[in-house]
This record gives structure tokens, C-alpha cells and sequence, in this order.
């Protein structure tokens, strides 16, 4: 079983990145969740997915696969830290990357284009994501480091506790 450890820092250079997510924001201080309707249950995750080739920057690849995935650009992306996985099988470490950003534009639900499925988007306050999500302290740990970026550089404020889709 895979063991995840939050870092408030730089990717050490040796360490790969296979996966970059995005917290996404909008103004009035809630988080996109993507919601996909299982048979028993609704899972809840953050948009993003893996760099690619085409992808620069960690900023390219977090507005690509963001795009892709739930049909929203998002402007001003800002780096949060990083997810340690320990696959505990002799494998190297690895990062998965948290990055905020500011929803920009929302376009209509459209299947992504990796896997064919359109997820609905669920803006939630900060604590219903923690719960929703269910990644115990290493998910709370990323969403408020996220929460407290989004507030500094995109001047969000939370004035609504309110579920929306989007």
C-alpha cells in the first residue's frame, strides 16, 4: 500500500513528476471537485492528470488537462507543494504536484477526451472538499496550504458555504 506525504516545497530535481492536479478556485473562495457517478457511490477528485511531451511547464500541463477534463480555463496558476508517494515496492519516490489556480471560463460539460466519461463540477467550500475528497490529513494538509495561496494572490473570500454545479 502506497504511502503519501505532504511537502511545502520544490520537487527536488531527482524526484519524477507523474501527475499535476489543480485546486481550482473561484472568486467567492470555493473548490472545483470533478464528480463521477459510480454504482454505489459519487467519487470525488481534482481535475489534472499526467505531463505529456507537449507540456513545457507544470502551468501547461495543469491548464491542458484541466481543459480536457472539465471544459474550464483557469488563469494564474501558483505552485502549492507536492504529494511524496512511497509505492512501498522497491520503486523510486515520486511526486504528484498541487497546483491553485483561478477558475477563468467555464465552457459546457463535454466528455474528456482521455477517457470518453464528462464528470459533473461541484463547487464546495474548502472543509466540504477535505471531506469529500477523503485523503485524510496528507488532503487537508494540501487544500489548506491551497486555501491560504488562493486568499493571498487571488484575493479570494469565502462568502458562501453553498454546493454548486457548474
Amino acid at each position: 500500500m502506497a504511502k503519501y506525504k505532504w511537502r511545502n516545497s520544490k520537487v527536488p530535481n531527482n524526484m519524477p513528476i507523474k501527475q499535476v492536479y489543480s485546486i481550482l478556485f473561484s472568486l467567492d473562495g470555493r473548490i472545483l471537485l470533478m464528480a463521477e457517478k459510480q454504482i454505489d457511490r459519487i467519487k470525488y477528485c481534482l481535475p489534472g492528470g499526467h505531463p505529456e511531451d507537449i507540456d513545457k511547464t507544470l502551468e501547461d500541463t495543469l491548464k491542458r488537462e484541466v481543459l480536457e477534463e472539465v471544459n474550464i480555463s483557469v488563469k494564474n496558476p501558483i505552485f502549492v507543494g507536492y504529494q511524496e508517494v512511497d509505492e512501498e515496492d522497491g520503486s523510486c519516490l515520486y511526486a504528484q504536484v498541487r497546483m491553485a489556480a483561478v477558475i477563468d471560463k467555464v465552457g459546457e460539460k463535454i466528455p474528456d477526451v482521455a477517457n470518453g466519461k464528462t464528470y459533473d463540477r461541484l463547487l464546495v467550500s474548502p472543509s466540504k472538499a477535505i471531506n469529500l475528497l477523503n485523503w485524510g490529513e496528507v488532503g487537508c494538509l494540501q487544500i489548506m496550504s491551497a486555501v491560504e495561496i488562493a486568499e493571498r494572490f487571488f484575493g479570494t473570500k469565502m462568502l458562501t458555504e453553498e454546493d454548486e454545479f457548474i
